[in-house]
């Protein structure tokens, strides 16, 4: 699988990043190099989509007939469960090559992906999703490990509310090294292949998620 891989290749400390149904951007990759800079870490965003990125121009779907197809995409190519099996692999091939710390994140599509990989058997130090999509409070119930949740004011306000709710009420024990905060002025894809960094406030928020992405890792990864 094809990955990019940005930061020190010798860090025992790796920072594993699932993309948006874009993949590989320029805006994405821009925030791995700001968390590999200003931690000192690698930073492994590997193609978990397979060269068979989501068109942009495609998003959101225009149509009856490009929804159906975005649908089936998101059930094969994207499939959750798949890709939660390929994050498991590459963790395992990172530990052959000696890594022994692990932080994941994920945007969008990976923020689902991502929420999916903090239980029980989870081999991150602490995870952070970003503007997540198809999120639900149920999905912080199972969650066993320091969470930073960071949506965007396009997610659905029930689903944002009940998801740290639950999360806090389910594990207080894990509050305290969490994180959360509503960016209710920044559209869904700000961190990611969506992002507009000509625009001032866009541009800010940009700094502030990987600022605080940061801060969060480095919290777990003590």
């Amino acid at each position: 699988m094809d990955a990019y891989v940005t930061g020190d290749k010798s860090s025992s400390k790796v920072l594993l990043c699932i993309y948006d149904i874009f993949a590989f951007w320029n805006t994405t990759k821009q925030g791995a190099d700001m968390l590999a800079e200003s931690m000192k870490v690698k930073v492994v965003m590997p193609d978990f989509l397979r060269n068979h990125p989501w068109p942009i121009d495609a998003f959101p779907p225009r149509d009856k007939e490009e929804e159906k197809k975005f649908g089936d995409w998101v059930n094969t190519i994207g499939n959750v469960g798949d890709r939660v099996k390929d994050v498991h692999s590459v963790v395992d091939e990172l530990k052959s090559n000696g890594a022994k710390k692990f932080g994941l994140y994920g945007f969008c599509w990976g923020g689902k992906v991502a929420s999916q990989l903090a239980g029980s058997d989870s081999p991150f130090a602490g995870v952070a999703i970003v503007h997540p999509a198809f999120i639900s409070p149920d999905d912080a119930k199972p969650i066993s490990v320091p969470f930073a949740f960071f949506p965007s004011k396009d997610e659905p306000e029930s689903d944002v509310n009940g998801f740290w709710s639950t999360f806090q009420k389910d594990h207080p024990e894990l509050v305290s090294k969490s994180q959360f905060k509503h960016y209710n002025e920044n559209h869904h894809g700000f961190a990611a292949a969506r992002a507009n960094l000509e625009d001032k406030s866009n541009y800010f928020a940009f700094q502030d998620v990987y600022t605080r992405l940061a801060d969060f890792f480095c919290g777990v990864f003590e």
